[in-house]
């Protein structure tokens, strides 16, 4: 049987569907890629028309199937989008003086962060900061002793209703989810370098109608925030000069710098937008820059102040938007950044025959880095259009596959009901174990007393006064 992966990013503004294979070598093939403009049902990563996100899903699977001629049984999505936010959470736990930790306490602090609750957000990912144990600071604290066990979390938040409007809309289209990921992980864990994560950066995807910037420390996410701003917010400003905003786009693709020195602009200069019309290039120049120093320095807030100065690594630019010229100096100029590297493809070796792949511009970086993430089959028996879609193969059970926890999954529903019972039992079986070591220990202290007890001066006295009396009161024979 033909093996395949497939999966599909919703954009800002546009959903990608990709379909490939791994290599044994740890290269990408790809065989299909279909891109649908659903600027109608799709903001800023938002889903706000389930009927119309349903059938732009329902049109990228079959013209996949028709490429690669198989039907396709499950997908792995990617997520991002405005609604996604990160915050920080401190779970603690008293014990007993000297208890050694075990994983079900540290599971206990990690069950007990995910249940947390969050006015219409919910909770998609947990990344663990660290573990205070007592006043020592631990990555594994496991087998550790200590009266005082405190976890810190970063919870990454997605809008509820974003939640649901996108099971409902891949339920609709009748589409199985293998995977749902978060998007800017997937895209990190394909362009980031090992180096980069552990010493620290800020990825920064410059998307359409969104930008996305994701910090990393020491190998672990520090923060994550989407910015409501992005290449769109520039071709909508260039409207302002009585163009339309077909022209705009183009013309921004044309003539945009990020950064322009004062010396190299000529006033007199005019760019043309069609045989009839032309525009100030100052003007053009200043509008560019105007909303490109705004998303940079937008970008810059999102940096956590414990971390302004150990980032070593400084921004990597991907997306888009990281394609624009002199994109790299407006970072330095306006984040103040040292080092500044653009991300144009993913690490992994690709390949295509599609342009949009081999274009290596940083727009299909997320969709590769899902294909990348993927390790099942998405297809089943060879496609035949008179057939009824999405047939489901043998062990493909409802909406989803679980296959445990792994860095950027998103669970659905089932999963954390399922998670929830399985908490309630290793808590209950907690509170037992501990009070059973609670009894031990009284037990063991009043036995030490009585030892202490019997083995003092008074003690021992007493036990010979009491056998002086025992000895009086024998009777004589």
């Amino acid at each position: 049987m033909a093996e395949y992966v497939v999966a599909i990013e919703l954009g800002s503004s546009k959903i990608t569907g990709v379909a490939g294979k791994k290599n044994l070598d740890g290269s990408i093939t790809v065989n299909a890629v279909v891109q649908e403009d659903a600027s109608q049902c799709i903001r800023k990563g938002y889903v706000n028309n389930i009927d119309r996100t349903a059938q732009c899903l329902t049109g990228i699977i079959n013209k996949l199937k028709k490429q690669l001629k198989y039907e396709i049984t499950q997908v792995y999505v990617g997520i991002g989008g405005q609604s996604i936010r990160s915050v920080r959470n401190v779970i603690v736990k008293d014990l007993p003086n000297e208890t050694i930790i075990t994983g079900t306490m540290v599971d206990s602090l990690m069950d007990a962060n995910r249940n947390m609750a969050y006015p219409e957000m919910e909770i998609l990912y947990a990344a663990t900061q660290e573990y205070k144990v007592d006043k020592q600071t631990a990555i594994d604290p496991i087998g550790m002793t200590a009266s005082h066990l405190e976890g810190n979390f970063l919870n990454i938040l997605g809008r509820k209703s974003f939640y649901n409007n996108l099971n409902i809309s891949f339920d609709k289209a009748g589409i199985n989810i293998a995977e749902l990921y978060l998007a800017p992980v997937a895209l990190a864990d394909s362009v980031l370098t090992d180096a980069e994560k552990r010493g620290g950066c800020a990825l920064v995807d410059l998307g359409a109608d969104t930008t996305t910037v994701i910090v990393y420390h020491k190998n672990v996410i520090r923060h994550i925030a989407v910015i409501p701003l992005g290449g769109n917010n520039i071709t909508r400003d260039l409207t302002s000069l009585l163009i339309d905003e077909k022209d705009a786009e183009r013309m921004k693709l044309k003539y945009a710098s990020a950064y322009t020195d004062l010396s190299d602009i000529d006033s007199s200069l005019r760019y043309s937008v069609d045989p009839e019309q032309s525009v100030e290039s100052r003007a053009f120049i200043d509008l560019v820059e105007a909303r490109v120093e705004e998303i940079v320095e937008n970008v810059a807030v999102q940096i956590p102040a414990e971390y302004h100065d150990k980032l070593i690594n400084g921004f990597v630019l991907t997306g888009g938007g990281a394609n624009m010229k002199n994109i790299e100096r407006a970072f330095r100029t306006y984040a103040q950044a040292d080092k500044v590297r653009v991300a144009k493809f993913v690490n992994q070796p690709v390949t295509s025959s599609n342009p949009e792949v081999n274009a290596k511009n940083g727009r299909m970086n997320t969709v590769l880095g899902l294909i990348a993430k993927a390790d099942m089959n998405c297809v089943g028996a060879p496609y035949n259009p008179s057939e009824l879609p999405f047939a489901q193969e043998d062990g493909v059970q409802g909406n989803r596959i679980a296959k445990g926890e792994q860095l950027g999954v998103v669970k659905t529903q089932a999963e954390k009901e399922k998670e929830e019972a399985e908490r309630r039992r290793r808590e209950e079986e907690e509170r037992l174990r501990l009070e059973e070591e609670e009894r031990q220990r009284i037990a063991r202290e009043e036995e030490e007393r009585r030892k202490r007890r019997e083995n003092s001066p008074w003690g021992k006295f007493k036990r010979k006064l009491k056998g002086f009396g025992d000895s009086i009161l024998e009777p004589e024979e």
